[in-house]
Order: structure tokens, then C-alpha cells, then sequence
């Protein structure tokens, strides 16, 4: 560990009360006193680090000062993302600035020309409610709210989309205010007083969820700051300026039922700040030991009255260093770097310290994946609850009914708030936080609940053995049960906001894997003996239990290994969509004579895989990375259906076109013989003139599962016998343990089946139909080439042939809805291949290419319409988190999110835009909403279609558009008087328009601003009713 404190870090002898290094490590702002003001600096980062930056005179060692403040300046922190820095202070005020475009250099005022600023910082924003001094302020994870706590014994939450909004004013304390932390979670803010008391609040409804009193009732005296801190795992938060047995500690309360059996002792003076380590840690390695699984743990500094500073390791008994007389004066502020190795502390005394340490003494910090994978074990995800938006209050409510809406809003939060404590599995206790009161409401998904989901899931794995008897797991694939989507940038500088389904669906532990070991990040060891510890606050005669206790939570912590978490991500998806068949694309492993050839090919078809397939492909591909030379793919079919058998190396097509493009495999497995399977490869000339989709080679026998529900097999065996020199081919197909079997004169290609009906391709270009108890449906169709992908849904067919043509019947009226539709229109321009092919249950077709669009072809307008483009820039920049439904919403799965897939994170950008104009995103997000209107009605989804009409209509209400919500409105409820000239159909995908509007009228009454247009649309609908 290196110690350096650097004397060009000062306010000119005044105290320094707060210091906050940049979240990308090259600048760090101080606060405090100036000489008749408050002073806000912001310092160059690389003369601290190296040396020969501080000699030289050429590197700025001040960048810039603010003296806006009218009074001492008690804290500053920079947002997550750094673009604004708040500063808090004595004057009341929170002030929020912005770098702006540099002008020139500004000389400091009444300074000598010496004191130059480098950078320009302006207030953007001035924050006015307080009535006493600041004492600290704290960004939200996300940086959606900025909380500031006062000596007027309040809190008030400041919405930092729209500055100088308030969202509230948290009332409780009774004494003044002094520190502020929120969960990395984002459901919790916690703050601490001079009442002896540390306050826990829920973010969905701003209500009180702990009061934490017993480990300061001892306290005497005050300090002037009480800064906690909680833990980069959100498992623990500990506190400032406790005592225990007379002697101060930092006090450990556990986010399990808010308990307080652990504390940091060994100061001699109060605690007045604690400050944990943005990173999670791991034992370093030695060199050439075997890695063994070791328990992650965490690192978090004290600060004290008594001038000196400990670190301490949560895997350690004892602190890992202690610094005694650092400072002059107490410790008022501790920032530590975003890689979490170096760490900067301030005193009264106006001096700075900065310390440097080595991954050797620390630990390996674990990469965002890792973290986020423990986070996933623990919460299930991230859940940044994002409603911002503000009651108007001072509105004079006229209607009933919209009183009761405003009334159910408050008390359903206040629900939600409890519901979503509960996190998953062994990670907390039945008793979670909120005590054993607080009641379980269990998320419901199309009548099932999402824990009935995961058993069944469990129950339709299916197993296979390789050749040297290993278990082997079909993967499953889901659509969209849950995103999942972990982005790294979660906790770190650059916010990303998780997508549509990840936060519609803040779920309970049911959602939560099967790995359900609890995660002790933080494991509390007992210390025998007084002195400098870790020490559990318990009856002396408990004493062995406790020895116990703790070696077992070690041991089950370190059973967890770290990628546990990401897998659990993986069997949570493991239920197909009902309806929806996929072909999932996979690149073609290395053959005899090619290796080189087959190695690009591989590689080539992974990387258009990776920008292409959907989000559960993704993960697999993830997870089968040793199975990327084709072993296995699944290939997801309708009603859940599973490839069973695995599959040999096939060689690559010797053209370019099939190089580039990914090669769908066809589902079966390869003979007895062991051959490899082969591709059909045309003359390169043919390949050129014609649009050549990449065709399934015959196998001696396959099979596969066509439907879960009921349970259908299908078996095809090619050349069973040879009848008048023509070779027979057997269908043999199993429903729900009944059999039937049939004869076909020509070796199959591939099958696909619901459980309606089934289909299967020949070799001969002849498509059969039978029903699903044996019964041939149609004469045999002729095809014009080979298939390329064929999907059964329901009962219609559909068949895509390698020139490019694809064909939809619908079996049941014997009718074709899609006549030889070319896909010339679709696959023109460019080096574009068809990666996904899907039918719905509708009997819509679906084709994604490799440039990431999907198209489907609606019979009724007869032309392809584009319904995802992964390349959207409207995706990218849509902010709609706050119109998300939050706590009841079941999770959205359909054609539609199958297709969009992961990269529907809408609103990745939308925080990274907070620059553009609020009107340009409010642009953005309203074409982005209505384009996921119009996708849905193309593929004729019903579920998916209530969805986003839901949250279109309450991205309206958030952003007061009266117009179009009253134009949607009107076409809801139609003409109340029956008219020849009304062409107003009553239904839209066989939903009642009157009963959605029904749906949307509890949500135009969360905005007073419609009270009159909510009104009218009730009367109406009271008086249809009648």
C-alpha cells in the first residue's frame, strides 16, 4: 500500500468537509469552506497518481472552482454516469452542475492570474426546498432520483430526469439528518440521524421499511456527518457512530430482516464515516496452485473522530491496515476509485490523503459479469424501480372514482414495495426484510404461476448420452420469460437501462434459477478475545454456536462458484413459447481435407449468430462454447418441442454464399453408420443465378419431439425396404403414448409437426400433411426446389424452400394463405441471409436475417412488412422505463419478443441522451411505441398488442399528450349510436376495444391533468353498459 498526501490539494487552510473522485478515475471534486462562501473544486487526478505529472508544470493540477455556494459546502458527489457533479451546503441549497463548452481560460475571482480554470463547470440547476444546511446528498443508481438530507430532520428525493422536480419529502426523523446511501439495488434508500437512529425507506411507494435504533441508543455527543455506506452486493449496510459495550463501532445491519448482531470495532473516538469498496473481491491466486472456488468478499473503510482510518477485508477477522494520526482533525469524507484500488480521504483539517493498494493485498476484483451473476442469484435481477412521475397535489380531485384510482395507486405501491422483498430462494429468509408480515404475491403468467413454470420446465428436460456416456441436456428455449439482461454497465459509470420485460416484471424469488445456495458475500467471522475485530454483539454463552454458525456460512459460500448464477439465467428460460417455432442457425463444424475453410465458416456463422440469433440463442451460445463446432444445437419447434438426438460434423459448402450465411441444421440425427451428415452443394454458377437457401441433408433416421402438450415424438426411419427397386421410408409418430406409423415412397428430409398436425419434406420436393393421429390431410404437395425450413403451428403449414419461396397453408380450411411468396424483396441489396424462420400460432410467417430486420408477410395486405430491426436507432434512444406496468405485469412473451429479442434494451441510449432535448426523445420513444403497435397487429398477437397499448397509453399520461390519448380513447370506444356508414369493427385480434379501454381508464386517473377526459370516457362507457 502506498500513502502520498499532496499539499496543492487544499481550500486554502479551511476545512475540507467531502471529497468524490470521478467515476472514470481522472478528476475528483472537493467541498467545503472558502473564504467568505462555500467552495467547490475540482482537481486533476493525474498528479496524484504519477509523479512526474505533479513536477510538471504543464499538467493542471486545479481544474476548476466554484464559489456559488453562499455558505460551507458539506458534501459533493458526481452522478454514476459523470456528467453532473451536486453539491450540498450550509445556504440549504443543492446545486447541480454541468461541464460546459470552454470559453477561454477564466481566471478564479479576486485571485492572481495563476489560479486559471482550466475546465468550466455551471450550475445547470438550483434545488430549493430545505429550510436548514445540506448535510449530504446521494445519486440513485440509475441516476433517475437525487436524494438530499438536512438538518430540517428531512429527506427530499429530487426527480433528476427533470430537475427541479421533487418526487418527495421523506418525513420521520427527529432529529438533523447527516447521511444518505442507496441500495445498489435500487430499492432501497437508507439514512441516518442525531435521533440514534438509521431509517431504511422503500423506493416503490417512499415509505418506511426499518427503523434501526438498538446499536445507537448508547450514543452520546454528536459528530458533524454520519455517512453509511451499503455494500456493492446490497446484502449488508452499515452505519456510522454506533456504540457497543461503550466503545464506538460502525454497525453491521444485514439486509436479512434488518438485523444488527455484527459491528467494525477498534476506534477510539465516534465513527463518522464508512465507505465501501465499489468492487466485489475474490482471493488472488498463487501462482501454479490449482483454483479452487474461493468466497467472494467485500473491503470498506472507516473513518473516525479519532483521526485515523482502517480498511477492512469482510473475509478477514481483523482490519487489514489501520493509519493512526493521518489527519489533524477528524475524518469527514472517503472516496474510493471505480477500479477499486485507490482511495482518497479528507479531514477538517483542510488536507487531503490519498492510498494506493495492490490487487495482492485486496484481492481479484470480480469482472461485472461475475458481479452481476451474483446479483442474479440474489435478487433475480436489477430492479431500479423508475416511477417517476408526480402527483400534481395541489388539484382539486372532482371525481370519485378518480379519488379511488389515486387511492388504490398509493396503497398497490405500498404492496408492491413489500412483494418485490421478498429475493429468491436461501438468500434471505422466509421472515425477509419487512418481518414475517409482509405478504407474498405471487407473479401470474397466462394463469400460471412463474414457480408452477419453473417445475414444469424441470420436468421437460430432456437427457441424452454422448458416445462416451456423458449426461447431456437438451437446452430448452424461451422466449422472453426474462431478459435477463445483466448490462456490465449496471453499476458502472455509463448507466444502461434494462429493457421492457426486465422491469415489467419485478418478480419473486419463483423467477429465481435452481441454484438456490444463499450468498453470503459479506461472511461475518466471530473474533474471541477484545481488542481490534470483527465481532459478533451476542450473549457470551453463544458463544461456540457462533463459531459454528460462521464456518458453515463460509463453506456455503464457497461451494458457489461464480458462473452458477449466469447458468441459473439460462434454465429459467427453458419453456418455449407456446405457438411459436424457431430455427435456431449454427455454424458447421470443421470436416475432413478443410480445416482451415471449415474454421472461418464456423467462425463466420457465430458472428453473424452473435448479431442475430434471439436472446435465448445468445445464451446458449454462450453456455456452449465448446459446442460451437456444431455437436448439438436445439431447434426450438412449436408447443415447446425439442430436438432429442444430437448431430455429427457436417462439412461447409464450398461456395461463398454459404460460407457467409449461418446453416440451419436440420433436425435429426445422423445413421449407424456414423457418416457424416453432408450438405447439398449446387454448381457455383446455379448458386450465383438463383437465390439458394441452405438445404437439410438425409439422415438414415432421426426423431424429434413435436409438441410437449400433448406430448407428441415423432420417428423417421429412411430405406426401412426396398419394394420394386423403390426404397420405402417409415414415419412412426407417438402421441401421448398411442402410436401409428405410415409408409412413404422417398427418403424424408425433415419434419416438423404441432399438436394438430404434422409435416414431412422428401427428398422428391413432395411436402405430406397428416393429423396428429396418422390421417393424411392433403395429397402430396409438389414443392418447386428443395425445402430449406418447414414450421407447423397450430394447424397451419409453412414451408420455405431453398429457391427462396415460402408457402403458409392453412390445413384446417384447405386454403393457402402465402402463394409462393418470393423472399427476393426482403434478402435484395447486400450480403444478407435468413438466420430464424417461425410461424405463429396465427399462422403468420416470421423471417429474421442476418442484418438483424425481421420481416413477416401479411396475407391480408400481400407484402412484407418489417416488424424488428435490431439496428434501430428508435429503439436505442425510446425511454419508456417510468410507463412500464411495475409490480402486477406479467411477463411478455410472444412472436414479437422472440424476434426482438435481448436487443429490445430499449433505452440503452436514453440515459446517454440526457443531453438531447426532452421533445426529441419524447419523439423518439412515441415512433418507437407505436411501431410495436403496428408490429403486433402484423403478427396478429393478441397478448403482445395489450401490452404495449398499455404502456403507450401510460407513456401518454406520463408525458401529458391530451390529444392523441383522446383520439385513442375514441377509437376504443367507437360510436355510441349504430349507423350503416360505421365501418368501427368492436374487436381488434379478438380483444373487446371497450373492455381495453375499460383497462385504460385507471390509468389516464393516475394524472389529475384528465380528470375531465377520464370522466367522460367512464360515463360513456357506464351508459353503453346500461
Amino acid at each position: 500500500m502506498k500513502l502520498l498526501k499532496p499539499s496543492w490539494v487544499s481550500h486554502n487552510g479551511k476545512p475540507i468537509f467531502s471529497v468524490d473522485i470521478h467515476p472514470d478515475g481522472t478528476k475528483f471534486a472537493t467541498g467545503g469552506q472558502g473564504e467568505d462562501s462555500g467552495k467547490v473544486m475540482i482537481w486533476n487526478m493525474a498528479p496524484v497518481l504519477r509523479e512526474e505529472d505533479e513536477k510538471n508544470d504543464n499538467v493542471p493540477k486545479m481544474l476548476c472552482q466554484m464559489d456559488n455556494h453562499l455558505a460551507c459546502v458539506n458534501c459533493v458527489r458526481w452522478s454514476n454516469n459523470g456528467l453532473y457533479l451536486a453539491s450540498g451546503g450550509d445556504d440549504k441549497l443543492v446545486m447541480v452542475w454541468k461541464r460546459a463548452a470552454l470559453i477561454g481560460p477564466s481566471t478564479v475571482f479576486g485571485s492572481s492570474n495563476k489560479l486559471a480554470n482550466v475546465e468550466q463547470w455551471r450550475c445547470v440547476t438550483i434545488l430549493r426546498n430545505h429550510t436548514g444546511d445540506v448535510m449530504d446528498v446521494a445519486w440513485s443508481p440509475h441516476d433517475v432520483w437525487l436524494a438530499s438530507c438536512s438538518v430540517d430532520n428531512t429527506i427530499v428525493v429530487w426527480n433528476a430526469r427533470k430537475f427541479p422536480e421533487m418526487v418527495t419529502c421523506l418525513r420521520g426523523h427527529t432529529g438533523l439528518v447527516k447521511g444518505l446511501t442507496w441500495d445498489p439495488v435500487g430499492k432501497y434508500i437508507a439514512s441516518q440521524a442525531d435521533d440514534h437512529s438509521l431509517k431504511v425507506w422503500r423506493t416503490v411507494d417512499w415509505r418506511l421499511e426499518a427503523d434501526v435504533t438498538k446499536p445507537f441508543t448508547e450514543c452520546g455527543g454528536t459528530t458533524h456527518v454520519l455517512r453509511l455506506s451499503w455494500s456493492p452486493d446490497g446484502q449488508y449496510l452499515v452505519s456510522a457512530h454506533a456504540m457497543n459495550n461503550s466503545g464506538p463501532t460502525a454497525q453491521i445491519v444485514e439486509r436479512d430482516g434488518w438485523k444488527t448482531n455484527m459491528d467494525f470495532v477498534g476506534h477510539r473516538k465516534a465513527v463518522t464515516v464508512v465507505k465501501f469498496n465499489p468492487k466485489i473481491f475474490k482471493k488472488k491466486q498463487k501462482n501454479g496452485s490449482s483454483t479452487k472456488p474461493s468466497c467472494p468478499y467485500c473491503c470498506c473503510a472507516v473513518g473516525s473522530k479519532d483521526r485515523s482510518l482502517s480498511v477492512w477485508l469482510t473475509s478477514l477477522k481483523r482490519p487489514l491496515v489501520v493509519i493512526h494520526d493521518l489527519f489533524d482533525k477528524s475524518i469527514m469524507d472517503i472516496s474510493w476509485t471505480l477500479t477499486g484500488l485507490g482511495m482518497l480521504v479528507c479531514s477538517m483539517d483542510g488536507t487531503v490523503a490519498y492510498l494506493d493498494f495492490s490487487l495482492d493485498e485486496l484481492g481479484d476484483p470480480l469482472s461485472e459479469e461475475e458481479k452481476n451473476s451474483i446479483h442474479q442469484n440474489i435478487y433475480g435481477k436489477s430492479l431500479a424501480i423508475t416511477n417517476t412521475e408526480v402527483q400534481l397535489s395541489t388539484t382539486v380531485i372532482e371525481n370519485p372514482e378518480m379519488l379511488k384510482y389515486q387511492q388504490d395507486r398509493g396503497s398497490l405501491g405500498g404492496l408492491g414495495g413489500r412483494a418485490q422483498n421478498q429475493p429468491s430462494g436461501g438468500a434471505l429468509g422466509p421472515g425477509g426484510p419487512g418481518g414475517a408480515e409482509a405478504p407474498k404475491v405471487n407473479s401470474v403468467m397466462n394463469g400460471e404461476s412463474l414457480e408452477d413454470i419453473r417445475k414444469n420446465l424441470l420436468k421437460k428436460q430432456v437427457e441424452t448420452r454422448t458416445a462416451d456416456g456423458r449426461r447431456r441436456i437438451t437446452p430448452l428455449c424461451i422466449a422472453q420469460l426474462d431478459t435477463g439482461d445483466f448490462s456490465p454497465a449496471l453499476f458502472n459509470s455509463a448507466p444502461i437501462l434494462p429493457s421492457g420485460s426486465s422491469l415489467s416484471n419485478q418478480l419473486n424469488p419463483a423467477l429465481n434459477s435452481d441454484s438456490r445456495d444463499p450468498v453470503p458475500v459479506l461472511v461475518p467471522v466471530q473474533v474471541p478475545g477484545p481488542g481490534s475485530g470483527l465481532r459478533t454483539t451476542q450473549d457470551p454463552s453463544k458463544d461456540d454456536k457462533d463459531e459454528v454458525k460462521a464456518g458453515l456460512l463460509l463453506s456455503s459460500a464457497s461451494k458457489m462458484e461464480p458462473m452458477k448464477a449466469l447458468d441459473s439465467r439460462f434454465t429459467e428460460r427453458s419453456k418455449a413459447t407456446p405457438g411459436v417455432a424457431i430455427a435456431s442457425t449454427a455454424g458447421l463444424g470443421p470436416a475432413d481435407g478443410r480445416p482451415r475453410d471449415a474454421v472461418s465458416a464456423c467462425r463466420d456463422a457465430n458472428k453473424s449468430k452473435d448479431d442475430t440469433s434471439s436472446d435465448s440463442e445468445d445464451k446458449m451460445a454462450a453456455i456452449n462454447k465448446n459446442l460451437a463446432f456444431g455437436k448439438r444445437k436445439a431447434e426450438l419447434l412449436l408447443d415447446g418441442a425439442e430436438v432429442v438426438e444430437k448431430r455429427k460434423k457436417g462439412r461447409p459448402r464450398k461456395d461463398k454464399m454459404a460460407t457467409a450465411a449461418p446453416q440451419p441444421f436440420p433436425p435429426g440425427a445422423p445413421g449407424p453408420d456414423g457418416g457424416a451428415s453432408r450438405t447439398a452443394a449446387p454448381p457455383l454458377a446455379a448458386a450465383a443465378a438463383t437465390l439458394k437457401l441452405p438445404t437439410p441433408s438425409t439422415q438414415k433416421a432421426f426423431s424429434l419431439q413435436v409438441s410437449s402438450d400433448p406430448s407428441v415424438f415423432l420417428e423417421v426411419e429412411n430405406d426401412v425396404s426396398v419394394v420394386a427397386g423403390s426404397k420405402l421410408s417409415q414415419l412412426r409418430c407417438s402421441r401421448d403414448g398411442r402410436d401409428w406409423n405410415t409408409l412413404l415412397p422417398c427418403s424424408v428430409v425433415t419434419a416438423a409437426g404441432s399438436s394438430e398436425v404434422l409435416a414431412v419434406a422428401c427428398e422428391d420436393r413432395m411436402l405430406s400433411v397428416f393429423s396428429s393421429c396418422g390421417r393424411r390431410l392433403l395429397p402430396s404437395i409438389q414443392l418447386a426446389t428443395p425445402i430449406s425450413a418447414l414450421h407447423c403451428s397450430a394447424h397451419f403449414v409453412m414451408a420455405l424452400t431453398s429457391g427462396a419461396a415460402l408457402s403458409v397453408w392453412d390445413v384446417q380450411k384447405q386454403t393457402a394463405l402465402v402463394r409462393n411468396e418470393s423472399l427476393m424483396t426482403i434478402l435484395a441489396g447486400g450480403d444478407v441471409s435468413v438466420s430464424q424462420s417461425l410461424l405463429t400460432q396465427h399462422g403468420v410467417p416470421v423471417i429474421g436475417l442476418s442484418n438483424g430486420k425481421s420481416f413477416c408477410f401479411s396475407s391480408s395486405l400481400e407484402t412484407w412488412t418489417l416488424v424488428a430491426d435490431r439496428a434501430d436507432s428508435l429503439v436505442q434512444g425510446a425511454d419508456f422505463r417510468s410507463c412500464l406496468p411495475s409490480h402486477d405485469a406479467p411477463v411478455i412473451s410472444g412472436p414479437l419478443a422472440v424476434m426482438q429479442g435481448r436487443h429490445l434494451n430499449a433505452g440503452r441510449l436514453a440515459s446517454r441522451l440526457s443531453s438531447v432535448p426532452h421533445q426529441l426523445q419524447q419523439s423518439m420513444t412515441l415512433a418507437f411505441l407505436e411501431n410495436q403497435l403496428a408490429a403486433s397487429l402484423a403478427l396478429q398477437s393478441p397478448a403482445e398488442y395489450r401490452y404495449w397499448l398499455l404502456v403507450y397509453a401510460r407513456f401518454l399520461v406520463h408525458e401529458g399528450s391530451e390529444q392523441r390519448l383522446r383520439f385513442l380513447c375514441k377509437e376504443l370506444l367507437g360510436p355510441v349510436h349504430k349507423s350503416a356508414a360505421s365501418s368501427w369493427e368492436p374487436t381488434t385480434l379478438g380483444l373487446l376495444k371497450r373492455d381495453l379501454l375499460q383497462e385504460l381508464l385507471p390509468v389516464i386517473g393516475e394524472n389529475l391533468q384528465f380528470q375531465r377526459l377520464f370522466t367522460e370516457y367512464q360515463d360513456q362507457l357506464e351508459l353503453l353498459r346500461k
